[in-house]
């Protein structure tokens, strides 16, 4: 008798503890107070029925009770290099405010994507310059992210043939190598649960979670010989430039926030991308060149070493926020909004 209650105590443990580990799992919500579809029951479509899935090719529910929409929208969860807050090709972004922009930077230097108080985010350029060309054609090769007093970097490692039948990742963490096994769905976390890496495809795709404060689709891409002739990169023979495609989703930046990317979600930014140009570039080299893939410096960050991932909001900035018009577009992946 006593095995029998020991063991329903262990399957009762257990199934507490995976309730507690799925807790974030939804399939709808109601908004509380203080949200702004407050008293409304969202219900996920029939097309992503879950906020999680273990089809990595399947869409994936998410519920913003804060946006002005109050409705469940379906997401994938693989970069879309054509909505707001992604990085992608000779890099070409599309900020918080939802204008394309390019920003070219230089090969083989770094530069910061965003930086707020309590996060920064670098990119390593790589890049070819073929002969006669005035400048660099580059792409992204690596992220490097400070966070909670940790750092964590990806990259896509250098190959001079594409294989899609090998992984192309390379993950390290507080200055260690993090081994991800390959395969849909395998997942690493920190310590804290604080990062979070999972696989979204067998290889060379990846859904990096910062809690509470981002996430990011990460793909690993080569120039193809199309892209080649297209573009006339001239790509050399051992090199295929294997790069990132990344789209960011943030969940709390302050309106200090800075960076190539990061100061398109203020709501004072008044992009000098100019629309309608076929290829707006807009500069900052200057401003955003950082030492290292994993330095807090550069000429307008703001990130604090040591600072907490909790930020302080004033009224006024809930009240200007409060006034502001951002039903045009993006379901929480970037702003259009007018006061």
């Amino acid at each position: 008798m006593e095995i029998t209650k020991r063991s329903s105590l262990l399957i009762f443990f257990l199934v507490f503890v995976s309730s507690l580990i799925h807790a974030k799992a939804y399939q709808n919500l109601y908004c509380g107070r203080g949200t702004r579809c407050y008293g409304k029951h969202i219900t996920c479509p029939a097309e992503c029925p879950d906020s999680e899935t273990n089809n990595p090719k399947t869409k994936v529910c998410q519920i913003d009770c804060n946006k002005p929409i109050c409705k469940a929208v379906c997401r994938s969860r693989k970069p879309n290099c054509n909505a707001p807050g992604s990085g992608c090709y000779d890099p070409r972004f599309i900020g918080g405010d939802g204008r394309v922009f390019y920003f070219h930077g230089k090969t083989n230097e770094h530069f910061t994507l965003v930086s707020d108080s309590n996060l920064q985010m670098n990119a390593r350029f790589i890049g070819h310059r073929p002969e006669g060309r005035s400048r660099d054609y580059t792409w992204i090769q690596a992220l490097g992210i400070l966070f909670n007093s940790k750092t964590f970097s990806l990259e896509a490692t250098k190959t001079p043939q594409w294989n899609d039948e090998l992984d192309h990742f390379k993950f390290t963490y507080n200055g260690n190598q993090v081994a991800l096994a390959e395969g849909s769905l395998s997942t690493w976390y920190t310590e804290e649960r604080d990062i979070k890496v999972e696989r979204v495809a067998s290889k060379n795709s990846v859904m990096v979670t910062l809690k509470d404060v981002a996430e990011i689709l990460v793909n690993v891409v080569p120039i193809t010989k199309e892209d080649d002739r297209i573009h006339n990169y001239q790509v050399p023979s051992d090199d295929c430039f294997a790069h990132l495609e990344v789209q960011f989703r943030f969940f709390a930046l302050s309106q200090k926030v800075d960076g190539v990317l990061g100061r398109t979600y203020r709501l004072d930014f008044e992009n000098p991308a100019k629309p309608g140009v076929a290829m707006p570039v807009v500069g900052g080299e200057d401003k955003y060149r950082t030492n290292s893939l994993l330095s807090p410096h550069c000429g307008s960050c703001v990130f604090s070493q040591g600072s907490s991932t909790e930020k302080e909001t004033t009224p006024q900035q809930v009240m200007e926020y409060g006034t502001l018009d951002c039903t045009k577009f993006s379901y929480g992946l970037g702003i259009v909004c007018r006061k």
